[in-house]
């Protein structure tokens, strides 16, 4: 039996109990982990709330990392003994074990502990693709990223700095800007008491930037439109203050021929070959010291919801895990 954090109704933080559930043994592709760290992640509140739909009920969760001690047949990049971390579906991560599909399940460097582990999983792995398989970036390019300090962004930051990259951030208050340069950003703007775009522009001689990673959605699409240079990217990846409303696709071409995409982490991991590659790259970016995995925030399995709460009032830092 493994202590399980479940929904059985779609709603707020106060929707989650603890359950304990069995286990069971993996079967044909799958393993068995005994869980040490689980990672948080803003998909998990989506779910919860109904706006990524999900069947209930449901155990909650996209990523953790532990110890592998159970394997199915066919699977052969894993052994018994192996320290693992993940990010992927089926949700389910909140628990102190469990059973999964072994395809996106990627081996833990000895060097990086399991709460590190836990922590970088989804969100690095994010980074990885914005930065290496969404547009072409090289060093010198210019990039604006929104909620710098936040886990994605922190890492974000650090990850532009070792590439030679130009990030311009944003976050809300001047101790997270603050935090965001500390990590490597060039500037960062404090949205609550600057015009955001006009810093951009400012910032840019005029131009604008090459490429902006917007996940917060609705409240600040239309200024990152307004803030790339002509054949720019606008990479939408998350909705964070709402969904982004129905776009005439005609503004693109008045505003410089701009493009636009709307990626996720898991068509990516969708393929295993390209899941254990991506995972490499960011082992390699955090052994190296290039990346550092900051964790603001700790919880017992037994306080997700207080956990979710912080999650929700954007009152985090970093990454937050619960710990097991």
């Amino acid at each position: 039996m493994a202590l399980t954090a479940i929904i059985e109704a779609r709603g707020g933080p106060e929707q989650f109990k603890l359950v304990d559930l069995d286990v069971g043994q993996p079967g044909h592709g799958e393993v068995r982990i005994v869980q040490k760290a689980v990672g948080l992640n803003f998909i998990d509140v989506y779910q919860r709330t109904g706006l990524y739909p999900m069947q209930l009920p449901h155990a909650m969760g996209m990523e953790a990392a532990g110890i592998v001690d159970a394997i199915g047949e066919g699977v052969t990049h894993l052994k018994i003994g192996d320290r693992v971390a993940y990010a992927s579906q089926p949700p389910g991560s909140y628990a102190e074990a469990r059973v999964m599909p072994a395809a996106q399940v990627c081996p833990l460097p000895d060097g990086i502990s399991f709460e590190e582990g836990a922590a970088m999983m989804l969100k690095g792995m994010t980074v990885e693709y914005l930065f290496h398989r969404t547009t072409p970036l090289k060093s010198g390019d210019t990039v604006l990223f929104h909620a710098a300090a936040g886990g994605v962004g922190l890492l974000a930051c650090q990850w532009a700095r070792s590439e030679g990259i130009t990030l311009i951030g944003t976050a809300g208050s001047e101790e997270k800007c603050q935090l965001a340069v500390m990590h490597g950003a060039t500037h960062c703007i404090n949205y609550r008491n600057a015009d955001w775009v006009d810093q951009v522009r400012s910032l840019t001689g005029g131009k604008g930037v090459d490429v902006v990673m917007d996940a917060v959605g609705k409240d600040t699409f239309e200024g990152s439109l307004n803030s790339l240079k002509p054949l720019g990217m606008m990479i939408s990846f998350g909705n964070a203050s709402g969904p982004v409303p129905p776009l005439d696709i005609g503004i693109l071409g008045k505003k410089g021929s701009l493009k636009i995409t709307r990626p996720t982490v898991f068509t990516h991991i969708g393929d295993h070959a390209t899941c254990q590659a991506m995972a490499k790259r960011l082992g390699e970016k955090v052994l190296s010291g290039d990346v550092k995995i900051f964790i603001g925030q700790r919880f017992a399995l037994k306080d997700v919801a207080k956990a979710h709460e912080a999650l929700e009032a954007r009152t985090t830092t970093g990454s937050t895990i619960l710990e097991i």
